[in-house]
């Protein structure tokens, strides 16, 4: 039996390969394609949907490799099952999976606590329309009515370069700074800064951070991924990209790949540096996660001239308030802020003063320090209930990734953990379209939801780990 299946992506947000996915899982399960139903071809599903044949290809995979699908050559792609093949000993979800809040423990992203943000924001926005009413409409001024400019963020960009002291960056100038709405809003800034031609190739980690992706296509570009290994990316496999491909600019993370938490040694350092020279590549460097007092030098300190440094506040002091930097090469500062300025002309004046006041009088690292604190604590609580699993970690980040004991897939995983109550990513979504992504997954810290419930979700996808399914497709 065929079919014309066409399902409403719309109602599944996130990669479409995941969405295609679940649409699949819930078609077989309320009966809408039944076992042997025949499932269209990759490339006319694609056309249908509007999508990549590499993506209608992966969730086909995915939902083969839970058992749903069947594929054979020569005669197409067929419904196997109704329900995937899973282990008898997985319980259902209950209302005792709930968070405090009666809600899923989301796992997915960083989510921080509150240890003072509002307060310290409200004060602030007190004390500056306090200390100058003649910017405020009522007052006759016009400094928060006319346009934002770049030039009159000259003192928060010194403020964010004095920030940034603690980091291993080499000099930084106020003129080297350029503020932006977010660490993402910085990259994209970036690529449209650098990237020159009608079709410009940029390099990343094969396993990265999918917003790269998102702004590398904004901005034109096609994205190759580099084998990366315990230390971060492989510089032999960095040199061939280069050789193959021409790229322009190399976006990586150096003190916390995200998702696997590595952190590259100061040799493998040296050696990326060396080629990004040798085939004069700009190098993005995404800090975004970044770990407190670090120790070795940044990408920005070994090649001042050609890396620009990503950073921001939403891991943390507040992902609501969008605001986030680029150390930019000495001299290309202007030409980022200029960059920026045909965007969205300058921050929001609003924002750049309540920014000010927090660095000025203390308070962001103050938000910041204790941030860290309970952030810290609620990791250390994570790997202990993980136990003596192999797990990639690192003392304040807010992030663990958990490669999976044999007989568990990572999609296969995640669909279980949410039947458990706790919703994670999948390395599935750090993965590029053609790539290859290991049989792991990554967990956020959690700080919104009291530590015992955080605790006990943990201790949830502990018991998955050791009771993988009875039987998996090849």
């Amino acid at each position: 039996m065929n079919t014309n299946w066409m399902p409403d992506l719309a109602r599944y947000p996130g990669p479409k390969f995941l969405g295609l996915s679940r649409a699949l899982r819930d078609a077989v399960r309320d009966g809408t394609l039944q076992p042997g139903t025949r499932l269209p071809t990759v490339r006319d599903l694609a056309f249908r949907l509007g999508a990549t044949p590499g993506t209608v290809a992966r969730a086909y995979q995915l939902a083969t490799q839970e058992g749903l699908l069947a594929a054979t050559v020569g005669r197409g792609t067929f419904v196997a099952a109704a329900h995937p093949r899973l282990g008898p000993t997985q319980p259902l979800f209950s209302d005792r999976h709930l968070s405090a809040t009666g809600t899923l423990v989301d796992l997915r992203a960083p989510l921080l606590p509150e240890v003072g943000q509002a307060g310290a924001f409200a004060g602030a926005l007190s004390a500056i329309a306090g200390a100058i009413p003649e910017r405020l409409p009522l007052g006759g001024g016009t400094d928060w009515i006319d346009y934002t400019s770049q030039r009159a963020e000259g003192p928060l960009r010194q403020a964010a370069a004095e920030w940034l002291a603690d980091r291993a960056l080499g000099p930084v100038a106020a003129d080297d700074v350029a503020l932006t709405q977010g660490g993402q809003n910085g990259i994209a800034l970036v690529l449209l800064c650098c990237l020159r031609g009608e079709r410009p190739v940029v390099l990343t980690e094969d396993l990265a951070y999918p917003g790269f992706r998102h702004a590398a296509r904004l901005a034109r570009a096609e994205v190759v991924g580099v084998e990366i290994d315990e230390h971060g990316i492989v510089p032999d496999a960095l040199e061939a990209a280069c050789r193959r491909h021409g790229p322009q600019v190399l976006c990586l993370t150096v003190d916390a790949q995200n998702p696997t938490t590595v952190r590259m040694p100061g040799d493998r350092r040296a050696r990326v540096v060396a080629i990004a020279r040798a085939f004069d590549l700009q190098v993005i460097e995404d800090d975004c996660y970044s770990v407190a007092a670090a120790t070795l030098p940044a990408l920005r300190a070994l090649a001042p001239e050609r890396v620009w440094h990503v950073g921001g506040w939403s891991k943390t002091i507040s992902a609501a308030l969008r605001f986030g930097y680029v150390v930019c090469p000495p001299g290309m500062g202007e030409a980022l802020r200029l960059t920026a300025q045909h965007s969205f002309f300058a921050l929001s004046r609003p924002l750049s003063d309540l920014c000010l006041h927090l660095l000025s009088s203390g308070a962001a690292a103050r938000l910041r320090a204790a941030t860290q604190a309970e952030m810290g604590l609620r990791l250390e609580t994570m790997v202990a209930r993980l136990g003596a699993r192999r797990i990639g970690w690192q003392p304040g980040l807010p992030f663990l990734w958990i490669p999976l004991p044999s007989g568990w897939r990572a999609s296969t995983f995640a669909r279980e953990a949410e039947a458990q109550g706790v919703l994670l990513r999948s390395a599935d979504e750090y993965a590029l379209i053609h790539g290859r992504a290991p049989h792991a997954v990554r967990l956020a810290v959690n700080g919104a939801i009291p530590r015992d419930d955080l605790d006990a979700a943990v201790g949830r996808l502990a018991a998955l780990l050791d009771r993988p399914p009875a039987e998996i497709a090849v």
